[in-house]
């Protein structure tokens, strides 16, 4: 059977929900890659990171980043890792989270939003989102009130999700965390590199810190204090995912960025992502090639999760086509808005006057159901080869959170009648079509009994 091609016999189609957009252009560089000798962290690992600088600062994919003037203003500000986990924890241990402190999370999202927090000792505080999500977008989006609630003298960090790649209203979150700045109070060095540089980053911050969880949205952009910005130039820090199943894929993998803070140089920053990335390590297998540099120290008993040059050879390749590959995204969004308007069905929405998606997911809602008809919907449309997925089961419901989801009602409420639509750059018009007129017929048949 081929994939997203009719049954033969029959005229069903078989959509997978989510398989990776692999051209022959990645193919053919990972394979170069390959044959060059140089496989793990390297030179391509080094060029992606300064490519995703200025795609973030720029909006652009096509900035030449072998010049000396492009290498002087983008190198040095992202770091490219194996997962987005692994940047979310380093963002967190960079900003001396530890044991005591508390990090706020909003309970609709996955489990890396906050396990990268639970890993570093804080406290977790779960915070519901606004009743069907924020009134224009309808993602479920945090309740910003609540969140503001929440803020203690122990809160040191605000993990914010733009879930399905639409940009949290990240003007609120920052006069939120600027209206309570005086209760916050930024850690003391303990003498370590690390201590040192956390308590130099909390104090330059002097307030809250906002960390975002950008795993979704590559790409996407919100007009932040009057101008344009791209996720990673928002936050005061921010994780992406390459995870197989995203926009933009290395196979695994993810980066990490930060705004530039006052009296601290982007590059000592950078340093410490190396470090923190490879045992403590002072040199990596790169620099470690230089005549006579076999030498090195560990400062630190750290973790090991850089990213290798086979992974930053696809996100290369990726990265030349990306705007197309968000382009083709919305192609499709507008056919899959039309039989939503049609059935009466509501679904997030991706573009507005003040933000952009990276269009990563199509979420709907149908009205008036139960979980028990949601779960059906989800299985007849599989039964006609068209599959779908649920984004996401709110944490607290789950047994590593308490398996409680009382205290958060309107999480609950959003989760229970969602559904998640085949939504990626392999489907055809004729796929897309074949997904809208199964949803138009399972929608009538489980919802007329």
């Amino acid at each position: 059977m081929v994939e997203n091609s009719p049954v033969a016999g029959t005229s069903r189609r078989v959509i997978p929900f989510s398989p990776p957009d692999i051209g022959e252009d990645e193919i053919k560089e990972v394979a170069e890659t390959m044959r060059s000798g140089w496989i793990t962290t390297g030179p391509r690992t080094k060029m992606l990171e300064c490519r995703l600088a200025a795609y973030i600062e720029t909006g652009k994919t096509d900035v030449d980043c072998t010049t000396k003037e492009a290498i002087a203003k983008y190198s040095q500000k992202v770091v490219c890792l194996n997962s987005a986990t692994a940047a979310e924890e380093l963002n967190l241990r960079i900003l001396g989270i530890k044991e005591g402190d508390e990090v706020i999370v909003p309970a609709y999202t996955y489990t890396a939003s906050a396990s990268a927090a639970v890993h570093c000792g804080a406290k977790i505080k779960f915070v519901d989102i606004q009743k069907d999500g924020d009134p224009i977008t309808h993602m479920p989006e945090m309740d910003y009130e609540a969140m503001e609630a929440a803020i203690t003298p122990k809160t040191k960090a605000i993990i914010t999700v733009d879930l399905g790649g639409i940009v949290c209203d990240y003007d609120r979150i920052f006069e939120i965390v600027e209206r309570k700045k005086a209760l916050f109070t930024s850690v003391d060095s303990d003498g370590t590199p690390l201590g040192d540089l956390s308590a130099r980053v909390q104090h330059a911050i002097g307030r809250i810190a906002v960390v975002a969880d950008c795993a979704h949205s590559l790409g996407a952009s919100r007009d932040f204090r009057g101008e344009k910005k791209y996720c990673g130039a928002i936050a005061d820090m921010t994780s992406f995912s390459f995870h197989a199943v995203k926009n933009f894929t290395t196979a695994e993998g993810g980066a990490s960025t930060w705004r530039t803070f006052e009296g601290i140089d982007n590059a000592e920053i950078y340093k410490m992502y190396q470090l923190l990335s490879l045992h403590g390590q002072n040199k990596d297998a790169l620099a470690k090639t230089k005549i006579g540099a076999w030498e090195y120290d560990i400062i630190g008993p750290w973790y090991k999760c850089n990213m290798t040059d086979i992974m930053a050879a696809i996100g290369l390749r990726q990265l030349d086509r990306y705007l197309g590959l968000l382009e083709r995204r919305v192609e499709m969004m507008k056919k899959y808005d039309a039989v939503c308007a049609e059935i009466g069905i509501s679904h997030m929405v991706h573009h507005t006057q003040f933000m952009d998606s990276s269009n990563h997911l199509y979420l709907i809602r149908v009205p008036g159901i139960t979980v028990e008809q949601r779960n059906e919907i989800i299985e007849k449309m599989a039964e006609r080869g068209v599959a779908t997925n649920v984004h996401y089961k709110p944490l607290p419901m789950m047994t590593a959170y308490g398996k409680d989801c009382s205290a958060y009602p309107n999480s609950y409420d959003y989760y229970h009648n969602l559904i998640t639509l085949p939504f990626h750059t392999l489907l055809s018009d004729e796929d897309v079509d074949y997904v809208c007129e199964t949803l138009r017929e399972v929608v009538r048949e489980v919802t007329r009994k």
